[in-house]
């Protein structure tokens, strides 16, 4: 867990170091547009494929600035989500949500008044929220939570969920993701983005595949709000026989354009592809078809040398857990043919033997969402000068 807190450390620096994306010269925008792949050789057998559309700027994705300020005033809110993800919380099926996550008030010592705190605080919230979302969510119940099993469902980080979160759910009838998706796209975000196309564009497309689902979440950061905008789509026991690896084919498209919203600067590191393999045996990165970016170790993380030029970043490039980040340099867009790439196994056929732990577990649901932080690391660890 710690690490997880130095990384949304990371993220809360980086909201107070940030420019507008018209803003002048090279620089990391508070707009920021996320492709990630996700294959699970390991547990689940699935690969997952989603698009986060992030910002902490309520004129990107817009928020109420009363509402915005009043959930960071209140304090104890550590998260607000909206989901039509299925089983959102244990008990809870078939229904969208709206889930408040309120930290523990230590005065409360038992369930009774953890539920009642609880409640009170998320109710002077909830008409807001409605509003803000065009829904009409009910109070269904609080739940504290006992393990992960939200975050991985959700596929978001330590603060959306774990051990000991306090989680006031409200729900209402399941919206399909198409409509539900146009909606909240349509109420949030301006149209100078929506017409920007970029991963939007793909986003769009990829809610009208059966498996997926959207979440819209708000987490307070000092003294401002990480708002993120979530569209991921399941691909059921398709990840075992993945051997060579074509992450446009997962997010339906043939080409990964940027967003034109940042056409007036050098923005390169505000559009990302990720990649997570997750797998019970040894593995390794071969047979890349596209550029491989020169590194040098900062810290303890693999960062570019220089960010002008297209590729990949693997870090690691091999073992149980392989993640590769593609930067798109000075170009606008990548093909599909470009982001092939190969994993070569330790060669006995024979899996490792696989040891787990909390900690691990933690660790690779932070990689496996906090997805936006490899931004953040890259720029403040050797480009923000």
């Amino acid at each position: 867990m710690y690490k997880f807190i130095v990384l949304f450390g990371l993220i809360g620096i980086l909201v107070f170091t940030t420019n507008y994306a018209y803003s002048q010269g090279t620089g990391l925008a508070t707009f920021q547009e996320t492709a990630q792949v996700i294959i699970d050789k390991n547990i689940s057998q699935n690969v997952t494929a989603a698009i986060t559309l992030q910002s902490t700027s309520i004129q990107e994705i817009k928020i109420p600035a009363e509402l915005e300020q009043k959930i960071r005033d209140n304090g104890r809110i550590t998260a607000i989500v909206l989901t039509n993800q299925d089983r959102c919380i244990l008990g809870v099926l078939e229904q969208s949500c709206i889930i408040i996550n309120v930290a523990r008030d230590p005065a409360d010592k038992n369930y009774p008044q953890i539920q009642n705190s609880t409640k009170r605080i998320a109710d002077s919230f909830i008409d807001d929220l409605n509003k803000v979302f065009d829904t009409d969510a009910k109070y269904n119940s609080v739940f504290i939570q006992t393990n992960d099993e939200l975050g991985k469902a959700l596929e978001t980080s330590g603060v959306i969920s774990g051990s000991g979160t306090i989680s006031a759910v409200y729900t209402m009838p399941m919206e399909d993701t198409g409509s539900m998706y146009e909606k909240i796209s349509a109420l949030l975000l301006p149209k100078i983005i929506r017409d920007s196309g970029g991963f939007y564009d793909i986003a769009k497309n990829l809610s009208k595949e059966e498996n997926s689902k959207v979440t819209f979440s708000i987490i307070p950061v000092k003294n401002k709000s990480l708002l993120q905008l979530k569209l991921s789509v399941d691909y059921p026991n398709k990840a075992s026989s993945i051997n060579q690896v074509s992450p446009l084919e997962f997010l339906k498209t043939d080409e990964l354009k940027r967003s034109d919203y940042f056409s007036s600067g050098f923005y390169p590191l505000n559009s990302i592809l990720q990649v997570v393999v997750l797998s019970p045996e040894t593995v390794t990165i071969s047979d890349v078809k596209g550029n491989i970016v020169p590194t040098e170790i900062v810290d303890g993380e693999k960062i570019p040398k220089e960010i002008t030029k297209e590729g990949w970043v693997f870090d690691p490039d091999q073992g149980k857990k392989i993640q590769g980040k593609y930067i798109f340099g000075k170009k606008t867009s990548i093909s599909k043919e470009e982001l092939i790439f190969s994993l070569a196994g330790n060669g006995t056929g024979i899996p490792e033997k696989i040891e787990t732990s909390f900690d691990e577990s933690v660790i690779i649901v932070i990689i496996i969402t906090v997805v936006a932080v490899a931004a953040a690391i890259f720029y403040l660890k050797g480009y923000k000068k």
